[in-house]
């Protein structure tokens, strides 16, 4: 059987995964000048970009927006050992931040496969819904994600005679 790579590691599919099935990334460092930046263009809230007024929120000093530690946490995932055969792609979710992500933080994600669902009217690919924890580097977790992603399915062998040249 023949596997495709992508980054040097194989392809995996629908047929490869199993629930409970888990995966590690690498790591991220997220500095005070990415957090203010990612916010300044995408969630310019005084929290995310002024240290003085982070403060004297809720927060009690600068963090990260939480579509940031989002889009790392994509990062991670597309950059981890979790190469799925078209790439991740989500068509659904929930997703929580039960504490904010620092200036200083070294985030990974932590993948599990809780189902996997063969679809009924596209017999080429499934759904799997995975559970992901972005952990900063004291382990203290700062996102949680539960997923569906769309995953192939490896191809169908065919039944078609293989031709062979004529001596």
């Amino acid at each position: 059987m023949s596997e495709a790579v992508v980054a040097g590691k194989s392809t995996l599919y629908l047929d490869d995964l199993q629930v409970g099935q888990r995966f590690k990334s690498g790591s991220y460092a997220l500095s005070a000048d990415r957090i203010k930046s990612f916010a300044a263009e995408f969630d310019p809230q005084p929290f995310h970009l002024d240290e003085d007024l982070a403060s004297r929120t809720v927060f009690k000093g600068l963090a990260a927006s939480g579509w940031h530690t989002a889009a790392v946490t994509m990062r991670l995932l597309v950059d981890g050992n979790m190469p799925i055969g078209d790439g991740i792609v989500g068509v659904g979710g929930e997703i929580a931040w039960p504490r904010p992500t620092r200036p200083g933080d070294v985030l990974r994600v932590e993948t599990e496969i809780m189902e996997i669902t063969p679809s009924r009217t596209r017999p080429d690919r499934g759904i799997v819904t995975i559970r992901c924890e972005t952990r900063n580097q004291k382990d203290d977790i700062v996102q949680t994600l539960l997923a569906k992603v769309v995953v192939p399915r490896r191809a169908a062998p065919t039944n078609e005679p293989i031709e062979r040249a004529s001596s």
